[in-house]
């Protein structure tokens, strides 16, 4: 069969990648076009790659605002693309704004349409529920209180784990020992602080500078930068300027796992470093506007999925005016080893992650991809 997939962002490519490769499991003649990135081009086959998401990426009400031509252009662009590879079916992976468009798109042409890992409704924008029920045919959602969330509003949505969970495991089998990992880094024998400032310019630009602050104020640590090849190395230079804080470009997981604790910016990453173990603490800053107008519509109390799915605060979040020097070194001494919250927080990893449940997700969504596909 033939699938069009559309991820937006650098999570949604991650996922999208695995998600393909089950799906060839499932489907060993199955064909590929796609928006996304690098990782689904290695899956799919770069000729199959009709739009990098480093193109589409656009984040926040004044970014969207600015660059609404483009999006609007990119939008008939994709529709045409869909309409000449004439697939068996639509997966949107994420991406909202431009992929609930894009269903409503494909509702109209008979294009059978999947959306892969939900939009957050159960956060803000709750309207777009309607649009699930109307455009989408089959929702696939990665978090276990969706499940009776969207049973409440008249969906039947497919749990099957979270794939996070996946990529995790699989960078995690490969990488080197810790002396290694240090040694091929340039990194010296003190205790490492991740620095997760986002994949989004807009994102990098308002949080890194901060982050970087930290290395002035604990110089018995060493502050390091998951750093992201799409975006170019002048935007990290300029961002950190004299700063001893060093990058290390898409090396995530290796970095978190061998951190003694994370500053981390709001998003999948928050996540992503209570599974691997690492303490964190969440620091978030958007531009005023974009501020005001999430506390206005928001209507959950976190704003990071790992407090979301445990329903409570487990790691500290500094969001806007609350993100300062003080309050972040504060925390990260409370939760480094040894810390007065440390012992309670891998506590609570422990939970989330029996919440999260195993590995194999992809492979089990693509392959209820598959079976309703063959049986529709």
């Amino acid at each position: 069969m033939k699938y069009y997939l559309i991820a937006g962002e650098a999570s949604g490519d991650l996922h999208g990648s695995n998600l393909m490769k089950g799906l060839l499991k499932a489907d060993p003649e199955a064909q590929f076009r796609f928006w996304g990135g690098d990782r689904m081009a290695e899956v799919g086959g770069k000729e199959n790659l009709a739009k990098h998401y480093r193109q589409t990426s656009f984040f926040g009400v004044s970014e969207i605002l600015c660059n609404l031509r483009t999006i609007l252009s990119q939008l008939s662009e994709c529709q045409r693309d869909v309409m000449a590879y004439k697939p068996d079916v639509l997966i949107c992976i994420d991406y909202p704004g431009f992929n609930f468009k894009m269903a409503k798109f494909a509702h109209a042409q008979g294009i059978r349409t999947f959306y892969y890992i939900s939009p957050k409704v159960w956060a803000w924008k709750e309207r777009r529920v309607e649009r699930i029920r109307r455009y989408v045919d089959k929702l696939f959602i990665i978090f276990p209180f969706e499940v009776e969330y969207f049973r409440e509003k008249g969906i039947d949505a497919i749990y099957e784990g979270n794939p996070i969970v996946d990529s995790i495991a699989q960078t995690l089998a490969v990488l080197p020992e810790e002396s290694t990992f240090r040694r091929e880094n340039g990194l010296d024998e003190r205790p490492i602080v991740a620095l997760l400032a986002g994949s989004r310019k807009s994102e990098i630009g308002r949080n890194l500078h901060f982050m970087a602050s930290l290395a002035e104020a604990h110089k018995e640590y060493q502050f390091v930068v998951a750093g992201v090849s799409w975006q170019p190395e002048e935007l990290y230079k300029n961002l950190l300027g004299e700063s001893p804080v060093k990058v290390l470009t898409d090396k995530t997981y290796g970095l978190l796992k061998y951190s003694s604790v994370a500053v981390v910016c709001s998003g999948t990453a928050t996540l992503e470093t209570a599974l691997i173990g690492t303490p964190e603490v969440v620091c978030y800053r958007m531009d005023e506007f974009s501020y005001r107008v999430a506390r206005a519509f928001v209507k959950i109390g976190f704003i990071s999925l790992v407090n979301i799915i445990m329903k409570r605060e487990v790691v500290r979040e500094l969001i806007q005016h609350e993100m300062t020097v003080e309050n972040a070194s504060e925390e990260l001494q409370k939760i480094i080893s040894g810390g007065s919250k440390h012992e309670k927080m891998m506590s609570d990893y422990a939970e989330l992650n029996t919440i999260v449940g195993g590995e194999g997700a992809s492979d089990r969504f693509a392959s209820r991809m598959v079976e309703l596909l063959k049986n529709k």
